[in-house]
């Protein structure tokens, strides 16, 4: 069952949707990237599955979705959104800071400043499309707490062969960078899915947790 609640930040009001685990050992608080919301496929699946195995997860709608608006606001404004949404937080268990796309990106960003023990980075976008000289790997290593990249097989903003040895990194099979893989792909979307959901899971509770 989610529950929802509007937040007012420096730039318009946000929304957190909330799906609360009985006996959390960790909370995940989800920031969506630039092309979409918080509907996300992979987001959801988390929000969906996490819960019942100790992990609530929190997604934080952006002021400018929650507007309407079709193209996002600066990195600086989603920073301070994303950090004006985690004051509201009401939580006694471990904070994990994530994202995907634009949102990892702002989740390594404030991670280490908001006191999260981890960062989740979805489909970081390593550089932009068709331009890898333009590397934002300095912006995830800055995070300076355990991070864990998932990333798809065939994201054009960051193959995983392009991220360095020693960065903790899950690969999901022919998936492109909102994780959708095609019909004759090795895996299916089911499966995709999976895979972000266990790594996620195991993760937590390896690193963050401490089980």
């Amino acid at each position: 069952m989610s529950s929802e609640l509007r937040v007012d930040t420096p730039y318009g009001e946000g929304r957190l949707v909330t799906d609360r685990s009985r006996r959390p050992i960790a909370t995940l608080l989800l920031n969506h990237g630039a092309g979409n919301g918080i509907e996300s496929r992979d987001l959801e699946a988390l929000a969906r599955n996490l819960p019942r195995n100790g992990i609530s997860v929190v997604r934080f709608e952006q002021p400018w979705r929650v507007a309407g608006r079709k193209v996002a606001t600066a990195p600086a404004t989603l920073d301070a959104a994303l950090v004006a949404a985690s004051d509201h937080l009401r939580i006694r268990t471990p904070l994990v800071l994530g994202g995907r796309s634009a949102g990892a990106r702002s989740a390594a960003r404030c991670a280490k400043n908001l006191g999260a023990v981890g960062c989740l980075a979805l489909a970081f976008p390593l550089h932009p499309p068709g331009k890898p000289e333009k590397s934002r790997l300095p912006e995830l290593l800055g995070a300076r707490v355990p991070t864990l990249v998932i990333q798809g097989e065939k994201d054009t903003m960051g193959r995983p062969e392009s991220f360095p040895s020693g960065i903790d990194l899950t690969v999901v099979p022919d998936a492109d960078h909102g994780f959708k893989v095609p019909k004759r792909a090795s895996i299916s979307q089911a499966e995709a899915m999976e895979i972000v959901v266990e790594s996620t899971l195991e993760w937590i509770v390896r690193e963050i947790a401490g089980e």
